[in-house]
């Protein structure tokens, strides 16, 4: 394969840097709303990957281990940003991923599924963010959500940083495969970070949507449109379901 000296540096990037790259950016996606643009499923891949160029297992391992501390204090973080500010930061007007739509969907998530929906939400990117904020903005019992969270990062991280590892080492019998495998996998994180903090400064800049917490004009609940309740109300009631 042709030498790229573009990518070198971020394949042969020291177990130092990608410790430090994974836990940094691991504590921001699961703390704060730029999380939601940034890139988290390809990273600890690409750790993986590039911790196997090194053949470091060990680090593997001990990076999972402390990657999943970091993700639980993250998470604990963002609840303590929502029990603050409530929902009133997670919706923009005309926003693409911070919208009233994607807000709703969140809630309801919250409301049938409870405990769960904190488990399979480290599974989905935007929702990884969010969910933790509407937790806290609901008031849900935070030692609960600390075993949601918790049980959420051990099925989430070690499961791709060591499918990254142990796939690198599959591919021994095609040295050109691995390498094609990891430039790709090292230039997706890269180029999906530049493009998550352009498309972040975007959506900031719309203005934020105002939640009402009033129910919505005197009309039963059963006969109003999903897209309609107020969503302070959907989380609300999600406070209830995510207790059990």
């Amino acid at each position: 394969m042709t030498h790229l000296t573009v990518i070198d540096p971020l394949l042969n990037a020291g177990p130092l840097m990608v410790w430090v790259i994974v836990l940094c950016f691991v504590f921001v996606e699961c703390a704060f709303i730029v999380g939601v643009f940034l890139p988290g499923d390809s990273m600890l891949l690409a750790a993986g990957l590039v911790l196997a160029q090194h053949g470091r297992e060990f680090d593997g391992w001990a990076l999972s281990a402390c990657t999943v501390i970091v993700a639980v204090a993250g998470n604990q973080v963002g609840y303590s940003i929502g029990a603050r500010t409530g929902t009133r930061v997670l919706a923009r007007r005309g926003g693409r991923v911070l919208n009233e739509h994607n807000l709703e969907r969140a809630c309801r998530l919250f409301q049938h599924f409870g405990f769960w929906a904190v488990v399979v939400a480290r599974w989905v990117p935007w929702l990884r963010t969010l969910a933790p904020m509407l937790a806290g903005a609901a008031g849900i019992d935070r030692r609960k959500f600390l075993w949601a969270t918790l049980v959420g990062a051990i099925m989430w991280v070690p499961v791709l940083v060591l499918v990254g590892y142990y796939g690198a080492g599959l591919l021994d019998a095609w040295p050109w495969l691995h390498e094609v495998l990891a430039v790709a996998v090292v230039v997706l994180f890269a180029g999906g970070t530049a493009i998550g903090l352009v498309r972040y400064r975007q959506e900031m800049r719309r203005p934020a949507v105002q939640l009402t917490d009033a129910p919505a004009a005197q009309v039963p609940a059963a006969q109003v449109p999903a897209a309609q309740v107020p969503v302070r109300e959907l989380v609300t009631a999600g406070q209830g379901a995510a207790a059990r």
